[in-house]
């Protein structure tokens, strides 16, 4: 099937989507959480062409085998990458089951401002019950509820980015005067579980509204920019791309490649003798680089980009770098991002208006008020 060309992501964290993928890792285990392995990686993936980095997080430690591995908080880890990288979008998972949505917007703003427009952010949720112990909170039970948290999240989150214009720093030396306080609004979110006065602490993003992806049956497909849609096979996931509503769709795909050093089956089975690859429900390719690359033009026309998440990062971004991407590019498959852009830009979304400059200039001006001084 022909279509736009794709753009491309990839899931970086720890050291592959394979829970025992560390004993296949290219560097020693306590070089994991280094800045300079992070770093490294993220170029990588940047040179290659990938269009958004994603960095998955999660209150717990990832997995329940043997082969548990640590990781740094996600937006802590973007915030790194995003001055260490000037092209590529990164996007961290931050779950709002439990996070306060007035702290996630903060976080997720001065992301954007710090990488100049190339942030993005993947919804999801805790759903262990262990999480909750360690938020100090009730236990949120049960996919409706877990449902609620992330809807009623995101709307607050949106809201609090919209409430400052874009014009509400004016830094006006001449008049000391800072802030336009008429440009700045309550968002007086009231929900199930808590309300949110606002407004928020950081100027609007660099974006307007930074990127929102998240999985269509998690999350209202209203309140997301991209939906990561899966399936075991094709007519799976052109069946949920179809169903999911979003302005755009990335297709969620597991790979295992081959490599000069062995086979992507022999790879495989050498990490299944320490713990299993769990279904996560995904597409997966174990093989060439050339069945890899024949499987996502196929998916042209039915998704708009992929999300790949390597068996082992070390071992498959390389081929992925070396093979897979230059062959879709050539082809003009897949485009590469183009410097100077936003991550919204990148994947031909519009920069949306700010709903409060909207309503203020639809009514009659108000009396002016004290504005912020510094």
């Amino acid at each position: 099937m022909s279509g736009p060309a794709l753009r491309l992501a990839v899931e970086l964290d720890g050291d592959g989507a394979h829970p025992a993928a560390w004993r296949r890792a290219a560097h020693a285990p306590d070089h994991l959480l280094t800045p300079r392995r992070l770093s490294r990686v993220a170029a990588a993936a940047e040179n290659a062409g990938f269009t958004l980095i994603t960095l998955e997080d999660g209150t717990l430690p990832p997995g329940a085998t043997p082969d548990v591995v640590g990781r740094i908080g996600a937006v802590e880890r973007a915030a790194f990458l995003a001055a260490s990288t000037s092209v590529i979008g990164i996007a961290p998972v931050v779950p709002l089951t439990y996070a306060e949505p007035f702290h996630v917007s903060a976080q997720l703003a001065s992301l954007d401002h710090i990488s100049v427009g190339r942030a993005g952010w993947v919804v999801s949720e805790e759903t262990r019950p262990e999480a909750a112990r360690l938020w100090g909170r009730r236990l949120v039970d049960g996919a409706a509820a877990r449902a609620r948290e992330s809807r009623d999240g995101i709307e607050v989150v949106r809201a609090l980015w919209d409430s400052w214009e874009d014009d509400a720093v004016i830094r006006s030396v001449a008049t000391s005067r800072y802030l336009d306080r008429e440009r700045l609004h309550y968002v007086d979110f009231t929900g199930d579980t808590y309300a949110v006065k606002g407004p928020a602490i950081v100027p609007r993003p660099p974006q307007g509204q930074l990127v929102v992806l998240g999985r269509p049956d998690l999350v209202p497909a209203g309140h997301l920019d991209v939906g990561l849609v899966a399936g075991r096979d094709l007519a799976a996931l052109e069946a949920a791309a179809a169903a999911a509503g979003t302005p755009r769709t990335f297709a969620e795909v597991e790979v295992a490649l081959d490599t000069p050093d062995a086979t992507a089956e022999e790879r495989l089975a050498d990490l299944e003798r320490h713990a299993p690859w769990g279904d996560g429900g995904r597409l997966r390719h174990v093989g060439s680089a050339a069945g890899l690359a024949a499987l996502l033009e196929r998916l042209r026309g039915v998704v708009d980009g992929v999300r790949l998440h390597p068996l082992v990062v070390d071992e498959d971004l390389n081929v992925l770098s070396g093979l897979v991407l230059p062959h879709l590019f050539e082809r003009r498959h897949a485009v590469r991002p183009l410097p100077g852009s936003s991550l919204r830009t990148q994947l031909g979304l519009e920069r949306p208006a700010n709903r409060y400059a909207a309503q203020r200039t639809q009514t009659t001006p108000a009396t002016p008020i004290r504005e912020e001084t510094r």
